[in-house]
């Protein structure tokens, strides 16, 4: 089940991929995949290609894959370890994942962090202090640390 599902959504995302979102599987068996995200414009992200991880277990769609950034990026809800926070990619009750949502829906999310970090729900608590408090700082980090690992 998991590999013909993951082969639909791969074929999928090869035609149509979404916008700024590139795929590649790392294994014959689609459990390990490399993503390039292009940072959203408008944000410090800008002009940045951010490499994430994604595991996809032997239970998917029934349980969501894991996702990481391997890139080093200066945000709230993403930690020093590449560690994200983002409720789609939890089981319920503390998450709200579902079956059909879907890789592609996941990674068009955790772009969507990147434009719109959420200070509330953060993983780096003194980061997403700035970004409420100092946003010009936050943003002048966010640009370097663009700059410095995914340039």
């Amino acid at each position: 089940m998991q590999r013909q599902r993951l082969s639909r959504e791969l074929a999928k995302m090869r035609n149509t991929p979404p916008q700024g979102i590139c795929v590649f599987p790392k294994d014959d068996n689609l459990s390990s995949l490399e993503v390039k995200i292009v940072g959203p414009d408008d944000t410090p992200y800008k002009n940045g290609v951010f490499t994430l991880e994604v595991l996809v277990p032997e239970r998917y769609p029934f349980v969501p894959p894991s996702i990481k950034f391997i890139t080093k990026v200066y945000h709230p809800n993403i930690d020093d370890n590449g560690r994200i926070c983002l409720d789609l990619i939890k089981m319920p009750p503390a998450g709200r994942w579902k079956p059909t949502i879907g890789v592609e829906g996941l990674l068009i999310a955790v772009r969507m962090l990147l434009e719109t970090p959420n200070p509330e729900d953060p993983l780096m608590a003194d980061i997403a202090e700035e970004f409420k408090n100092h946003k010009d700082d936050y943003v002048r980090k966010a640009k370097m640390y663009t700059e410095k690992y995914a340039c």
